[in-house]
C-alpha cells in the first residue's frame, strides 16, 4: 500500500479550524491507516484506488467533507484558451496513440510541494498507470516552453538534455545508460521510432514515459505548470489527469484548457458521471432507517453530490472518483459519510446453537499428534497443474478434472492426491537442512460416476536414513493417538513409489491408502538428493 508523509500543521492550514487530535481520530474514517505520528509528522497509508489521497491536498479535501466543514461536489473550473495547443502526428499511433494536458497557473511552490507532486507522479505510475504502461505524467516548467507543442516520433539517434542531466544524451544512450531508460524502456519494446513532445523552437518538453527534458525542470521559484499524460487507452489517461487537475486547483493553481488535435486525439472534458442509488439498497446493506435527505447528505460529505429522482437518488461523480463503479461503491461512499464509528454492529439472529464441527476436532486430534512428532503442516492449493500432479510424479493421468476458465495457465486441475504436492514441496527447500518433514489434510477431488470430494491426510519424510519402519510407526503412532485406530500393511505397486518398497495400508479390512519409499525417478525430475518416504490415506470412510 502507498504511504504519503504530512504534516499537521499543512493540513490544518488547508482543512481549516480542525485541531490535531481530530485529525488524528477522523483519518482513518475517511479510509487511511496512520502508520506513524511523530511531532508534526504522520505518515498516512492509503489505498491505490485513491490516488487523489496521494497529497495533503486530497486528503485535506475528503476532510473537509467528512468533518461538515465544505461539502458536496469540487468543481473544476477550466477557462478555455486558444493560447495553448498540442498537434499529435499520426506516427504515435503505433507506440504511445493519446496524450492529454493542462495549463496551471499562479500557484505557489516550495521543496515540500515539489515533493509531494513528484511522489503522487510516481504513485499514479505505479497504480493506475501500471509501471507507466497504460499512462505517464510529466510536470513541467510552463514558461519554459513555447507554444504550439507537437506530440510525435522521432529515432534513437535524436538527442536532448534529459532530467537531472548536464549534458546532451541520446535516445538510445538514455535507454541503455539511465536507471529510468533501464527500468521503463523495456514499454518501447524494439520500435525504431519512439514518443517525443517537441515545443515550437524544436525543444524536446518529454520523452514519454521515460523521462522529461532538463529545460522544463520544476523548481521554487515556478509559478506556472503545464502538465501532460501520455497513454495506450484515452479514458485511462484522462482519468490520471483528472486526479492531477483536482490537486492543482485544490492547491491554488488556476486552470486553463490545451486545444488537442490529430490522430483521435481531443482535449479533455473531465466529465462527470451520473449513477442512480435505491435508498432500499443503502438502509439493507448498512442496517439503517435513513431517509433520502440524509443519504444525500452523507454522500455530500464524501465530496459527491445527490439530487432526489422519483424513488431513487441520482448521484453526480467527478471524473476524479473513476473508483466508483456503481451503486455498492455508492453504499460504501454514504457509510463513510455516516460515519464508520456510528454504525452499530448487530448479531444475526440464529435458530441454532454454534459448536465446533466433530470433523474439525478429530483433524485437530491428528494435526496435533503430527505437529508433536515433529513435522511441519502444509496447505496447497487444491487447484494445481498436471506437471506436478502426473507429469513429474509418475502418475497416470487416466480422469483428471479440469476446470473451465482457469485464471492461471498453468494450475487448471483439481488435484486427486495430496502426496504430488508434498514432493513438490520438498523441491523449493532442497537448500534447507534435514530431515524435513511435511504433513496435510484436505480435500481431493474423485471422477466417479460424479466427482467425489473426500478428505485425506498425507505425510512425507526426507533425509538420508529415510526408511519404511520409520514412516510405518508414525503413522500408525498417529492414527493410534487420535482415533485408537490400528493399520495393516500388504505389498502393492504404485508408480509414484519405487518397486518393491510400496504397501496397501488398510483399517478393519478397508483399503484406505498407500505408504512406501518414492519412486527415485520422481526425485530427480525434482532435483531431490535424499530418500524420501511417503503415506498417504483416505480418511473419509473408515475415519471420520
Amino acid at each position: 500500500m502507498p504511504v504519503v508523509e504530512l504534516s499537521f500543521k499543512n493540513l490544518q492550514k488547508l482543512i481549516g479550524k480542525v485541531s490535531k487530535k481530530q485529525l488524528s481520530d477522523n483519518l482513518p474514517f475517511l479510509g487511511l491507516d496512520i502508520e506513524s505520528e511523530e511531532n508534526d509528522s504522520i505518515r498516512i497509508e492509503y489505498s491505490p484506488n485513491r490516488p487523489d489521497f496521494s497529497t495533503d491536498f486530497g486528503i485535506a479535501l475528503g476532510m473537509q467533507g467528512l468533518l461538515g466543514i465544505k461539502t458536496g461536489i469540487l468543481k473544476l473550473k477550466i477557462t478555455n484558451s486558444k493560447n495553448y495547443s498540442i498537434t499529435v502526428k499520426n506516427d504515435v499511433s503505433k507506440v504511445r496513440p493519446f496524450v492529454t494536458g493542462i495549463i496551471a497557473k499562479g500557484g505557489k511552490i516550495d521543496d515540500q510541494i515539489i515533493k509531494q507532486f513528484m511522489a503522487m507522479q510516481e504513485d499514479l505510475h505505479f497504480g493506475i498507470g501500471r509501471q507507466r504502461k497504460k499512462s505517464s505524467i510529466g510536470i513541467h516548467d510552463l514558461d519554459k516552453i513555447q507554444f504550439p507543442l507537437i506530440y510525435t516520433t522521432t529515432s534513437r539517434t535524436h538527442k536532448f538534455i534529459p532530467l537531472n542531466a548536464k549534458s546532451e544524451s541520446s535516445i538510445t544512450q538514455i535507454l541503455e545508460s539511465t536507471q529510468v531508460g533501464k527500468d521503463y524502456g523495456h514499454l518501447l519494446a524494439n520500435s525504431q521510432k519512439v514518443p517525443i513532445i517537441l515545443d515550437s523552437n524544436n525543444q524536446t518538453v518529454s520523452f514519454p514515459p521515460i523521462i522529461n527534458g532538463s529545460i522544463t525542470t520544476v523548481l521554487p521559484k515556478t509559478k506556472n505548470l503545464f502538465v501532460e499524460v501520455t497513454g495506450i487507452n484515452k479514458e485511462e489517461a484522462e482519468n490520471m489527469l483528472a486526479i492531477v487537475a483536482t490537486i492543482l486547483q485544490s492547491a491554488g493553481f488556476s486552470l486553463e484548457s490545451i486545444n488537442i488535435s490529430g490522430a483521435k486525439n481531443s482535449s479533455p472534458k473531465f466529465l462527470e458521471r451520473k449513477i442512480l442509488l435505491d435508498p432500499l439498497l443503502v438502509n439493507q446493506i448498512l442496517g439503517l432507517d435513513l431517509n433520502t435527505s440524509k443519504i444525500i447528505s452523507c454522500l455530500k460529505k464524501c465530496r459527491l453530490d445527490g439530487v432526489l429522482k422519483g424513488k431513487k437518488i441520482q448521484c453526480t461523480i467527478p471524473a476524479y472518483r473513476f473508483d466508483i463503479f456503481g451503486e455498492m461503491d455508492l453504499v460504501e461512499e454514504v457509510a463513510l459519510g455516516y460515519g464508520i464509528q456510528n454504525l452499530t454492529p448487530t448479531l444475526t439472529p440464529s435458530q441454532t446453537i454454534g459448536q465446533t464441527n466433530l470433523i474439525s476436532e478429530k483433524i485437530k486430534l491428528l494435526t496435533n499428534s503430527m505437529v508433536g512428532f515433529g513435522f511441519i503442516e502444509a496447505l496447497n492449493s487444491s487447484l494445481t497443474s498436471k506437471r506436478i500432479l502426473y507429469d513429474n510424479s509418475n502418475r497416470i493421468d487416466s480422469l483428471s478434472l479440469s476446470v473451465l476458465d482457469s485464471k492461471s495457465l498453468e494450475h487448471t486441475i483439481l488435484r486427486d492426491s495430496i502426496l504430488p504436492q508434498l514432493i513438490e514441496n520438498l523441491s523449493r527447500n532442497i537448500h534447507e537442512p534435514y530431515p524435513q518433514k511435511i504433513f496435510e489434510t484436505g480435500t481431493v477431488f474423485l471422477s466417479r460416476k460424479e466427482i467425489d470430494e473426500e478428505f485425506n491426510f498425507a505425510g512425507i519424510v526426507a533425509h538420508q536414513d529415510a526408511n519404511y519402519s520409520e514412516m510405518k510407526s508414525i503413522l500408525q503412532s498417529a492414527l493410534k493417538t487420535s482415533f485408537d485406530l490400528d493399520i495393516e500393511t500388504k505389498t502393492n505397486s504404485e508408480p509414484l513409489f519405487e518397486d518393491g518398497y510400496c504397501a496397501n495400508i488398510t483399517i478393519k479390512n478397508n483399503s484406505v491408502g498407500l505408504i512406501g519409499k518414492i519412486n527415485s525417478k520422481v526425485l530427480e525430475n525434482y532435483k531431490i538428493r535424499v530418500p524420501v518416504m511417503g503415506f498417504e490415506i483416505s480418511l473419509s470412510n473408515s475415519i471420520l
